[in-house]
């Protein structure tokens, strides 16, 4: 059954309220750029009435679907041309014009942001369409078969760019913020209809600046790819040979003189001690090779796109390998700490996940999960009976249950503040009494939960509260007073093992090892 203008339009109002209230990025106000092409108004393709093509397209799309696309987007494809009446989506009368050849060069275009282009082969595709674009002979089946394949690269491209290409659940990536896929749909309405579909098609890539540099990076360092890569350095390198290093990848050294300063900023970059010394953990970085620095970038803008495309005017952002949490108000970013997250060790990893942060607890109990009281807490009691007087540790009854915790105060495991997002891993962020972690480069060491290098800046930034209120409540305030958030924090867990700050690139360790499983699943480098 065909679908009329008056039901297409109520399809795509009521598709659009639905994004809006799940709050999905992708769909934006562009009032330069209204949405006036319409494919129905097409009269005709290459002499061949839009009636016959209509019913070529719909015979089309009942068939079998090409092998590189999947039953899931072909079943998209079939939806969008079910709205539009069949009508032809890409050709125009004259066959090939603008809107096909915007997105020919858009789907050209994808491995630039480290997609695998096999996913819409546009050689064949390019193959097809063009044998149209003079051919005055084209049949019906002709121009139906190049307009569903062009339809078939854009809901590819579209689901790629919105989505991400590779599935996180298939690759161990341990990623619990859910894929958008009502956003694909809306934003494959909105975009067919945009009179500027270039523009639309490269706004369906991910617009935040972090994901701007790093295709910029990636760019630059398939280029390195491309000249032979850089040297390995060895011990005993000369400040000439080490220059030649930092020079192949990028970084400026005016003189021989500099080297050391240019080579304490390349090790900030990489997450390590910026000292200008060449130890061991420099020197494994110096040798990580070129190819290998560009698939971590490309993985990382793989991760951008598994994320939602709008993560809010205001949230709280821990990227886990960096060991950093961010928060950022009106878009921009406010405060800034070190943290310590989930070792790498009998699951003590920390997942990524997003929740909404609802609480804060001054001066908190500490209570042992039972798997650290199995694991840990018990064998100690079996061999040493003090220890529960030395760790300020008690007995209680709670809610009728006997419980073990330990009392609020210095000694804490979780320091004087603790706050609470509720979600299905039981992970917090949290004050800590081990304040010796925030002088290590790397810092995975905890059960799971994040330790914070600033928790009453947190507390101010949340809460809105003078800091010398948020001190008062944890330095002699009630004990496990629970202060509810008058608005909540939206706090995302992520895990980029590079990422960008203030327009630079940055690497960082993969500390749980989940690049070389992304890697291999994204476009391989130019030989």
């Amino acid at each position: 059954m065909v679908m009329g203008k008056a039901l297409r339009r109520l399809v795509i109002g009521v598709l659009s309220v639905v994004v809006v209230g799940l709050a999905v990025r992708y769909v934006r106000h562009r009032p330069t750029h209204p949405r006036i092409y319409i494919p129905q108004e097409v009269p005709n393709v290459l002499g061949v009435s839009a009636a016959t093509i209509q019913l070529a397209i719909g015979a089309r799309v009942g068939e079998t679907a090409p092998e590189w696309v999947s039953p899931e987007r072909w079943e998209r494809v079939r939806t969008l041309y079910r709205i539009y009446d069949n009508a032809p989506l890409w050709l125009e009368p004259e066959g090939v014009k603008d809107r096909a050849s915007a997105l020919l060069e858009a789907v050209a275009h994808a491995g630039e942001h480290a997609l695998r282009t096999d996913a819409y082969p546009i050689d064949s595709i390019r193959h097809v369409v063009n044998a149209k674009r003079i051919d005055s002979a084209a049949t019906p089946a002709d121009i139906a078969n190049a307009d569903v394949l062009l339809t078939a690269a854009y809901v590819g491209y579209a689901s790629d760019m919105l989505m991400g290409q590779v599935d996180p659940r298939t690759i161990s990536q341990s990623w619990h913020i859910p894929a958008r896929r009502t956003a694909v749909d809306s934003a494959l309405l909105h975009t067919l209809e945009d009179s500027s579909i270039a523009e639309g098609l490269r706004e369906m890539a991910p617009q935040d600046s972090e994901y701007v540099v790093l295709v910029r990076e990636y760019s630059h360092y398939r280029d390195i790819v491309g000249r032979g890569g850089w040297p390995v350095v060895s011990p005993g390198v000369s400040p000439e040979e080490l220059m030649t290093r930092l020079e192949a990848e990028g970084y400026s050294v005016p003189s021989e003189d500099s080297v050391f300063v240019a080579l304490a900023i390349w090790q900030r970059r990489h997450n390590l001690e910026p000292d200008g010394k060449l130890g061991r953990a420099t020197f494994a970085a110096l040798n990580v090779d070129a190819e290998t620095r560009t698939r971590q970038i490309g993985s990382n803008l793989e991760r951008h796109r598994w994320l939602p495309h709008a993560l809010g005017q205001r949230y709280v952002y821990v990227n886990v390998p960096s060991f950093h949490l961010d928060a950022f108000d009106s878009g921009q970013r406010v405060l800034s700490m070190k943290v310590v997250v989930g070792a790498d060790y009998n699951g003590h990893a920390t997942p990524v996940f997003s929740d909404s942060m609802k609480w804060v607890v001054f001066r908190p109990y500490w209570r042992p999960t039972q798997r650290i009281l199995k694991d840990e807490v018990f064998p100690k009691l079996k061999s040493d009976p003090a220890y529960l007087k030395r760790n300020d540790m008690e007995w209680a009854q709670e809610g009728g249950n006997r419980v073990l915790r330990q009392r609020p105060g210095p000694q804490n495991s979780l320091g004087l503040v603790k706050f609470l997002f509720p979600n299905d891993f039981d992970i917090y962020l949290h004050d800590t009494n081990q304040r010796s972690y925030f002088g290590r480069a790397t810092r995975a060491a905890s059960h799971g939960c994040i330790r914070l290098e600033r928790p009453a800046d947190l507390a101010s930034y949340v809460l809105g509260w003078p800091a010398d209120s948020v001190r008062a409540a944890m330095d002699s305030g009630r004990n496990d007073r629970t202060v509810p958030l008058t608005q909540r924090v939206p706090v995302y867990i992520v895990y980029f093992t590079a990422y960008a700050r203030d327009s630079e690139l940055y690497f960082a360790e993969d500390v749980y090892g989940r690049d070389d499983r992304l890697k291999s699943r994204l476009e391989p480098l130019p030989d």
